[in-house]
Protein backbone atom coordinates (compact mmCIF):
# COMPACT_ATOMS: atom_id res chain seq x y z
CA UNK A 1 0.00 0.00 0.00
CA UNK A 2 1.51 3.34 -0.85
CA UNK A 3 1.00 6.45 1.45
CA UNK A 4 1.87 9.26 -1.45
CA UNK A 5 -1.71 9.54 -2.82
CA UNK A 6 -2.60 13.61 -2.51
CA UNK A 7 -6.22 12.88 -3.84
CA UNK A 8 -8.76 14.19 -0.97
CA UNK A 9 -12.36 12.35 -0.94
CA UNK A 10 -15.25 13.74 -2.56
CA UNK A 11 -18.88 13.74 -1.84
CA UNK A 12 -19.20 10.39 -3.52
CA UNK A 13 -17.65 9.25 -0.43
CA UNK A 14 -20.17 10.28 1.95
CA UNK A 15 -21.81 7.42 4.10
CA UNK A 16 -25.54 7.10 4.29
CA UNK A 17 -26.15 3.51 5.78
CA UNK A 18 -28.44 4.80 8.45
CA UNK A 19 -26.73 4.26 11.41
CA UNK A 20 -26.45 6.89 14.63
CA UNK A 21 -24.32 9.66 13.53
CA UNK A 22 -21.04 11.33 15.54
CA UNK A 23 -20.90 14.60 17.12
CA UNK A 24 -18.36 15.28 15.52
CA UNK A 25 -18.91 18.08 12.75
CA UNK A 26 -15.76 17.81 10.82
CA UNK A 27 -17.37 14.15 9.73
CA UNK A 28 -19.39 13.25 6.80
CA UNK A 29 -20.04 10.08 7.97
CA UNK A 30 -23.74 9.00 9.33
CA UNK A 31 -22.38 5.44 10.49
CA UNK A 32 -20.04 6.72 13.49
CA UNK A 33 -17.04 6.35 11.79
CA UNK A 34 -14.42 8.88 12.47
CA UNK A 35 -12.88 10.73 9.25
CA UNK A 36 -12.00 13.43 11.05
CA UNK A 37 -8.84 15.14 8.88
CA UNK A 38 -8.12 18.15 10.17
CA UNK A 39 -5.94 16.86 13.12
CA UNK A 40 -4.08 14.83 10.11
CA UNK A 41 -0.22 16.03 9.11
CA UNK A 42 -0.25 13.65 6.43
CA UNK A 43 -0.01 14.73 3.09
CA UNK A 44 -2.59 12.61 1.73
CA UNK A 45 -5.63 14.00 3.82
CA UNK A 46 -5.41 10.70 5.95
CA UNK A 47 -5.48 10.96 9.97
CA UNK A 48 -2.07 9.51 11.50
CA UNK A 49 -2.26 6.73 13.43
CA UNK A 50 -1.62 8.12 16.85
CA UNK A 51 -4.91 10.96 15.66
CA UNK A 52 -7.52 8.84 14.53
CA UNK A 53 -10.08 7.56 16.89
CA UNK A 54 -12.80 5.43 16.72
CA UNK A 55 -15.68 6.90 16.23
CA UNK A 56 -18.92 4.69 17.42
CA UNK A 57 -19.42 1.62 19.70
CA UNK A 58 -21.32 -1.62 19.30
CA UNK A 59 -23.66 -0.08 21.50
CA UNK A 60 -24.30 2.91 19.30
CA UNK A 61 -26.24 0.57 16.63
CA UNK A 62 -29.83 -0.65 17.36
CA UNK A 63 -30.21 -2.91 14.39
CA UNK A 64 -29.23 -6.71 14.72
CA UNK A 65 -25.64 -7.01 12.92
CA UNK A 66 -25.06 -7.77 9.30
CA UNK A 67 -21.76 -9.78 7.49
CA UNK A 68 -18.77 -8.27 7.17
CA UNK A 69 -16.71 -9.90 4.60
CA UNK A 70 -13.00 -8.99 3.48
CA UNK A 71 -12.46 -9.80 -0.20
CA UNK A 72 -9.36 -10.28 -1.91
CA UNK A 73 -9.04 -9.25 -5.56
CA UNK A 74 -6.25 -11.13 -6.59
CA UNK A 75 -3.72 -9.42 -9.35
CA UNK A 76 -5.98 -7.06 -10.69
CA UNK A 77 -7.76 -8.35 -14.08
CA UNK A 78 -11.54 -10.07 -13.29
CA UNK A 79 -10.51 -13.70 -14.47
CA UNK A 80 -7.79 -13.19 -11.61
CA UNK A 81 -10.19 -13.08 -9.04
CA UNK A 82 -11.48 -16.34 -7.47
CA UNK A 83 -15.26 -17.22 -8.20
CA UNK A 84 -15.72 -17.66 -4.59
CA UNK A 85 -14.77 -13.31 -4.47
CA UNK A 86 -17.13 -12.61 -7.15
CA UNK A 87 -19.92 -14.76 -5.48
CA UNK A 88 -18.83 -12.50 -2.08
CA UNK A 89 -19.27 -9.41 -3.52
CA UNK A 90 -22.28 -10.48 -5.98
CA UNK A 91 -24.03 -10.85 -2.62
CA UNK A 92 -22.87 -7.77 -0.29
CA UNK A 93 -24.95 -4.81 -0.47
CA UNK A 94 -22.42 -2.28 0.20
CA UNK A 95 -19.19 -2.80 -1.06
CA UNK A 96 -15.97 -0.68 0.74
CA UNK A 97 -12.39 0.14 -0.28
CA UNK A 98 -9.69 1.72 -2.13
CA UNK A 99 -10.90 3.72 -5.02
CA UNK A 100 -8.30 2.26 -7.35
CA UNK A 101 -9.64 -1.54 -5.82
CA UNK A 102 -12.90 -0.35 -6.07
CA UNK A 103 -12.20 0.50 -10.25
CA UNK A 104 -10.96 -3.09 -10.46
CA UNK A 105 -14.29 -4.59 -9.71
CA UNK A 106 -16.56 -6.05 -12.82
CA UNK A 107 -19.43 -3.67 -14.00
CA UNK A 108 -21.88 -5.78 -13.04
CA UNK A 109 -21.15 -6.75 -9.53
CA UNK A 110 -20.77 -2.87 -8.88
CA UNK A 111 -23.53 -1.72 -11.03
CA UNK A 112 -25.81 -4.40 -8.50
CA UNK A 113 -24.58 -2.75 -5.21
CA UNK A 114 -26.55 -0.98 -3.28
CA UNK A 115 -23.93 1.03 -2.09
CA UNK A 116 -20.35 1.67 -2.77
CA UNK A 117 -18.15 3.76 -0.47
CA UNK A 118 -14.55 4.80 -1.91
CA UNK A 119 -11.67 6.40 -0.35
CA UNK A 120 -8.57 7.77 -1.83
CA UNK A 121 -4.97 6.16 -0.38
CA UNK A 122 -4.17 6.67 2.73
CA UNK A 123 -7.78 6.51 4.40
CA UNK A 124 -7.14 2.90 5.32
CA UNK A 125 -8.55 3.53 8.72
CA UNK A 126 -11.66 5.53 8.20
CA UNK A 127 -12.96 3.13 5.23
CA UNK A 128 -11.93 0.31 7.05
CA UNK A 129 -14.13 1.40 9.99
CA UNK A 130 -16.77 2.95 7.79
CA UNK A 131 -17.55 -0.53 6.61
CA UNK A 132 -17.32 -2.41 10.37
CA UNK A 133 -20.38 0.93 11.15
CA UNK A 134 -22.31 -0.41 8.00
CA UNK A 135 -22.17 -4.31 8.82
CA UNK A 136 -23.12 -2.55 12.81
CA UNK A 137 -26.25 -0.93 10.66
CA UNK A 138 -27.61 -3.74 9.78
CA UNK A 139 -26.30 -4.44 6.41
CA UNK A 140 -24.25 -7.14 4.27
CA UNK A 141 -20.99 -5.52 3.61
CA UNK A 142 -17.62 -6.63 1.80
CA UNK A 143 -14.35 -4.17 1.99
CA UNK A 144 -11.93 -5.26 -1.06
CA UNK A 145 -8.49 -5.15 -1.52
CA UNK A 146 -5.99 -6.10 -4.25
CA UNK A 147 -4.28 -9.59 -4.11
CA UNK A 148 -5.09 -11.21 -0.78
CA UNK A 149 -6.45 -10.09 2.87
CA UNK A 150 -4.36 -11.09 4.91
CA UNK A 151 -1.46 -10.06 3.23
CA UNK A 152 -0.35 -6.33 3.87
CA UNK A 153 -4.40 -5.79 4.11
CA UNK A 154 -6.96 -4.54 5.69
CA UNK A 155 -8.21 -8.18 7.36
CA UNK A 156 -6.25 -7.63 10.57
CA UNK A 157 -7.06 -4.46 10.88
CA UNK A 158 -10.87 -5.06 10.54
CA UNK A 159 -10.66 -7.15 13.59
CA UNK A 160 -9.31 -4.99 15.44
CA UNK A 161 -11.70 -2.55 15.22
CA UNK A 162 -14.33 -4.42 15.40
CA UNK A 163 -12.61 -5.77 18.96
CA UNK A 164 -12.51 -2.22 20.13
CA UNK A 165 -15.98 -0.93 19.00
CA UNK A 166 -17.09 -4.03 21.89
CA UNK A 167 -18.44 -6.03 18.87
CA UNK A 168 -17.04 -9.58 18.13
CA UNK A 169 -16.07 -11.28 15.07
CA UNK A 170 -18.94 -14.02 15.17
CA UNK A 171 -21.42 -11.07 15.74
CA UNK A 172 -20.74 -9.64 12.05
CA UNK A 173 -20.29 -13.10 10.66
CA UNK A 174 -17.28 -11.83 9.68
CA UNK A 175 -15.28 -13.82 7.18
CA UNK A 176 -12.00 -13.76 5.05
CA UNK A 177 -12.34 -14.61 1.03
CA UNK A 178 -9.18 -15.17 0.38
CA UNK A 179 -7.29 -13.71 -3.08
CA UNK A 180 -4.39 -14.66 -5.30
CA UNK A 181 -0.95 -12.81 -3.68
CA UNK A 182 1.09 -10.04 -5.55
CA UNK A 183 3.93 -12.37 -4.64
CA UNK A 184 2.15 -15.34 -6.35
CA UNK A 185 1.03 -13.34 -9.32
CA UNK A 186 4.33 -11.95 -9.99
CA UNK A 187 5.93 -15.31 -9.64
CA UNK A 188 3.62 -16.89 -11.82
CA UNK A 189 4.88 -13.91 -14.40
CA UNK A 190 8.75 -14.80 -13.70
CA UNK A 191 8.28 -18.52 -13.92
CA UNK A 192 9.12 -20.59 -11.23
CA UNK A 193 11.12 -18.75 -8.56
CA UNK A 194 9.20 -19.10 -5.46
CA UNK A 195 8.91 -23.05 -5.37
CA UNK A 196 11.06 -23.34 -2.58
CA UNK A 197 11.59 -21.37 0.35
CA UNK A 198 10.66 -18.09 0.34
CA UNK A 199 9.76 -15.09 2.51
CA UNK A 200 7.76 -11.17 1.64
CA UNK A 201 8.99 -8.10 3.01
CA UNK A 202 7.63 -4.87 2.88
CA UNK A 203 9.81 -1.92 1.90
CA UNK A 204 6.50 0.54 3.29
CA UNK A 205 8.35 2.37 6.51
CA UNK A 206 4.32 3.75 7.00
CA UNK A 207 3.56 1.41 9.52
CA UNK A 208 6.84 -0.16 10.47
CA UNK A 209 9.60 1.54 11.13
CA UNK A 210 12.76 1.33 8.75
CA UNK A 211 15.36 -0.32 11.81
CA UNK A 212 13.02 -3.12 11.86
CA UNK A 213 12.50 -3.29 7.57
CA UNK A 214 16.58 -3.06 7.74
CA UNK A 215 16.76 -5.84 10.08
CA UNK A 216 14.89 -8.22 8.58
CA UNK A 217 16.07 -7.68 5.18
CA UNK A 218 19.83 -8.63 7.15
CA UNK A 219 18.09 -11.58 8.19
CA UNK A 220 16.49 -13.43 5.27
CA UNK A 221 18.90 -12.28 3.26
CA UNK A 222 21.50 -14.47 4.63
CA UNK A 223 19.54 -17.75 4.26
CA UNK A 224 18.35 -19.45 1.20
CA UNK A 225 15.03 -18.02 0.78
CA UNK A 226 13.64 -16.30 -2.16
CA UNK A 227 12.50 -12.87 -1.16
CA UNK A 228 9.58 -10.77 -2.77
CA UNK A 229 9.66 -6.93 -2.01
CA UNK A 230 6.55 -4.97 -1.85
CA UNK A 231 5.99 -1.59 -1.76
CA UNK A 232 9.40 -0.92 -3.10
CA UNK A 233 9.34 2.90 -3.49
CA UNK A 234 8.12 6.02 -3.35
CA UNK A 235 8.74 9.43 -3.98
CA UNK A 236 8.75 10.03 -0.34
CA UNK A 237 10.89 7.04 0.76
CA UNK A 238 13.66 5.95 -2.55
CA UNK A 239 16.13 6.18 -0.15
CA UNK A 240 14.64 2.62 1.42
CA UNK A 241 15.03 0.61 -1.76
CA UNK A 242 18.52 1.76 -1.79
CA UNK A 243 18.95 0.66 1.29
CA UNK A 244 17.25 -2.57 0.65
CA UNK A 245 19.65 -3.25 -2.51
CA UNK A 246 22.64 -2.61 -0.23
CA UNK A 247 21.68 -4.76 2.40
CA UNK A 248 20.93 -7.40 -0.29
CA UNK A 249 23.88 -7.13 -1.89
CA UNK A 250 25.90 -7.73 1.59
CA UNK A 251 24.69 -11.11 1.41
CA UNK A 252 24.36 -12.21 -2.29
CA UNK A 253 25.85 -12.10 -4.87
CA UNK A 254 25.86 -9.35 -7.48
CA UNK A 255 24.56 -11.70 -10.80
CA UNK A 256 21.47 -12.79 -8.49
CA UNK A 257 18.84 -12.80 -10.85
CA UNK A 258 16.26 -10.73 -10.13
CA UNK A 259 12.97 -10.51 -11.20
CA UNK A 260 10.53 -7.18 -11.91
CA UNK A 261 6.92 -7.16 -12.30
CA UNK A 262 5.24 -3.84 -12.58
CA UNK A 263 0.88 -3.74 -12.42
CA UNK A 264 0.96 -7.49 -12.65
CA UNK A 265 -2.39 -8.16 -14.23
CA UNK A 266 -3.13 -5.00 -15.17
CA UNK A 267 -3.08 -2.75 -18.54
CA UNK A 268 0.28 -1.21 -17.78
CA UNK A 269 1.98 -4.55 -16.53
CA UNK A 270 5.72 -4.59 -17.80
CA UNK A 271 8.27 -7.18 -16.79
CA UNK A 272 12.07 -6.83 -16.51
CA UNK A 273 14.60 -9.55 -15.62
CA UNK A 274 17.83 -8.44 -14.09
CA UNK A 275 20.54 -8.66 -11.70
CA UNK A 276 20.75 -7.95 -8.49
CA UNK A 277 23.52 -5.97 -8.81
CA UNK A 278 21.74 -3.68 -11.48
CA UNK A 279 18.53 -3.51 -9.29
CA UNK A 280 19.41 -0.07 -8.06
CA UNK A 281 19.51 1.27 -11.53
CA UNK A 282 15.53 0.83 -11.41
CA UNK A 283 15.06 2.77 -8.74
CA UNK A 284 14.37 6.23 -10.61
CA UNK A 285 12.19 4.85 -13.44
CA UNK A 286 8.70 4.17 -13.70
CA UNK A 287 8.82 0.26 -13.87
CA UNK A 288 9.54 0.35 -9.83
CA UNK A 289 6.71 1.74 -7.99
CA UNK A 290 3.86 0.79 -5.41
CA UNK A 291 2.50 -1.27 -7.57
CA UNK A 292 5.49 -2.96 -8.45
CA UNK A 293 7.08 -6.31 -6.74
CA UNK A 294 10.75 -7.53 -7.12
CA UNK A 295 11.46 -11.24 -6.71
CA UNK A 296 15.05 -11.63 -5.78
CA UNK A 297 16.47 -15.23 -6.56
CA UNK A 298 18.55 -16.95 -3.95
CA UNK A 299 22.03 -18.76 -4.73
CA UNK A 300 20.56 -21.73 -6.95
CA UNK A 301 18.27 -19.30 -8.86
CA UNK A 302 18.72 -19.26 -12.44
CA UNK A 303 17.77 -17.96 -15.81
CA UNK A 304 15.79 -20.45 -18.72
CA UNK A 305 14.78 -19.14 -21.65
CA UNK A 306 13.42 -15.85 -19.63
CA UNK A 307 12.40 -16.99 -17.11
CA UNK A 308 13.43 -17.67 -13.27
CA UNK A 309 13.97 -20.82 -11.57
CA UNK A 310 14.73 -21.87 -8.43
CA UNK A 311 15.40 -25.36 -7.91
CA UNK A 312 12.98 -27.16 -5.18
CA UNK A 313 16.00 -29.92 -5.04
CA UNK A 314 14.79 -32.89 -7.17
CA UNK A 315 17.95 -32.76 -9.18
CA UNK A 316 19.30 -34.35 -5.62
CA UNK A 317 17.29 -37.23 -5.36
CA UNK A 318 16.07 -38.32 -8.93
CA UNK A 319 17.78 -38.22 -12.57
CA UNK A 320 16.15 -36.66 -15.33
Amino acid sequence: MSTDDTTTETDASTSNCGAASTTDSSSESTCGASSSTDSSSSSCGASESTEEKVGSTADDFDADPGKLTAVGLGPGQPEGMTERAKAALADAEHIVGYTTYIDLIPDDITDDAEDIYDTPMCGEVSRTEEAIDRALAGNDVAIVGSGDPNVYALAGLALEIVESKGATASALDFEVVPGVPAAQSCGARLGAPLVNDSVSVSLSDHLTPMPEIESRLHAVAGEGFTISIYNPWSRKRRENFQKACEILLAHRDADTPVGIVHGAGREDEEIELTTLGELESYGETDLVDMTTTVVVGNEDTYVFDDRMVTPRGYETKYDY
